[in-house]
């Protein structure tokens, strides 16, 4: 498989935010292009040859791994990107959703309703308000109407649109006179073709990872409870269930169904996932451990490999890279969060961004133009001058207290020279 075939494979959306002037380079700051590979674990940079993706972070910042949110799902975390929030706060808890005040379902075949978007603002709307002109591709949410607006330039989900095509378009917007790529080793040639380069800051991130499953690792719901116990609302690797008579019954009846998958109420989501907090969570959760996968009945695997799991495994974690004038040159970080780059963004294209979870803490020491002490090594360097302090103050009591005194058995003081004669005579 080549490259340019894998990179495709991965792809899932671009989004661009252009700087408010008609072309890229004048008075503002640097247009800002944000571009998704879906699926992209973050050891596959370590694990295949890509010398084109390599190539764009040795000139510019590499985080190792990227703590995303739960659910690790395509919907909720690429809307997290582009708000800064957990899916608890902008209200996409999945890919498959029922929400029980609008008794609505939503499906990706079936998600264009602002109602179920408005929750939260995306960047390419908030930007708007700066005067930006925005643009997005195939981004989850890029063609809705949320709160009454959409993206300066969007195209509607065409899943046959390749990678080139949504590039192009992209830079075309930008500058109005954009190439097409053929792969992604040609993004580089592309902005530099369309006088971009040097120019524009990009960032290149995925949703989340992936795992590998097996028919050997199946959990039947079925074998636990019967199907007219409850209504699924969304299966595997996190099923999201609402029973059809007492709740705490139906609980009782999963949570020693299966060793591997963990059932919770709703109230007893760990608060660390971020995910109780939203009226469109299901009263159950099922959440089956690495590699297992949750099925109603029977024995047939759905997927060789799986997403959606617990956000603390490595396996799920993507990466992130970025490049451009603002961003240092071959520096790396190891880790960061999902959420945190919504207000790296935001203070890229110097605008105030709205209420996030996110904080620019993290992002900050990525950008050129700040002062930052390398953490481990300002660490090291006070733990060493405390140690160098401790053992010279050590040594000079032990010298002090070794030291050899005189001894006399007498001192004779300092008195007048008279003192010797005599009191009486």
């Amino acid at each position: 498989m080549s490259l340019a075939e894998t990179v495709l494979g991965f792809l899932c959306a671009v989004a661009a935010v252009a700087s408010g002037a008609e072309e890229a380079g004048s008075t503002g700051p640097p247009p800002l292009l944000l571009v998704s590979f879906d699926g992209f674990r973050a050891d596959y940079l370590k694990r295949f040859p890509m010398p084109n993706l390599k190539s764009l972070y040795s000139q510019g910042v590499l985080v190792e791994q990227m703590t995303n949110v739960f659910i690790t799902k395509t919907f909720p975390n690429h809307y997290s990107l582009v708000t800064g929030l957990y899916a608890e706060s902008h209200g996409i808890m999945a890919s498959n959703m029922y929400d029980p005040d609008t008794k609505q379902h939503f499906h990706i075949s079936n998600s264009t309703d602002p109602s179920w978007w408005n929750e939260a603002e995306p960047i390419w709307i908030t930007a708007l308000n700066s005067s930006y002109k925005t643009a997005a591709v195939m981004w989850p949410g890029s063609e809705v109407l949320i709160h009454n607006r959409t993206a300066t330039h969007f195209f509607k989900y065409n899943p046959n649109m390749s990678f080139n095509e949504r590039v192009g378009n992209v830079t075309a917007w930008i500058k109005g006179d954009g190439k097409v790529d053929e792969d992604i080793g040609v993004l580089i040639s592309e902005l530099k073709m369309a006088e971009l380069w040097g120019k524009i800051n990009v960032i290149i991130t995925s949703d989340h990872g992936m795992t590998q499953c097996s028919a050997d690792r199946l959990i039947q719901l079925d074998q636990c409870l019967g199907p007219d116990n409850y209504t699924l609302v969304d299966l595997t690797p996190v099923a999201a269930l609402i029973p059809k008579q007492d709740t705490q019954t139906v609980y009782n009846l999963l949570k020693n169904c299966h060793p591997h998958m963990t059932a919770y109420l709703k109230e007893s989501i760990p608060e660390r996932l971020h995910y109780r907090n939203n009226h469109r969570v299901q009263p159950i959760i099922l959440i089956a451990d690495e590699g297992w996968t949750i099925v109603q009945t029977g024995k047939k695997l759905p997927r060789l490999g799986d997403h959606g799991y617990d956000n603390s495994l490595p396996s799920m974690h993507p990466f992130l890279a970025a490049f451009g004038p603002s961003f240092r040159q071959g520096y790396r970080i190891s880790s960061i969060q999902t959420v945190d780059v919504y207000p790296l963004m935001c203070r890229l294209l110097s605008m105030s961004g709205r209420p996030n979870n996110g904080t620019l803490t993290h992002t900050r020491c990525m950008l050129s133009g700040e002062t930052c002490w390398d953490v481990p090594l300002a660490v090291g360097l006070v733990v060493g001058v405390l140690l160098v302090l401790s053992t010279v103050t050590v040594l000079f009591r032990f010298v002090a207290y070794r030291r050899p005194r005189s001894i006399r058995d007498f001192q004779r003081l300092n008195i007048d020279d008279d003192d010797d004669d005599p009191l009486l005579e």
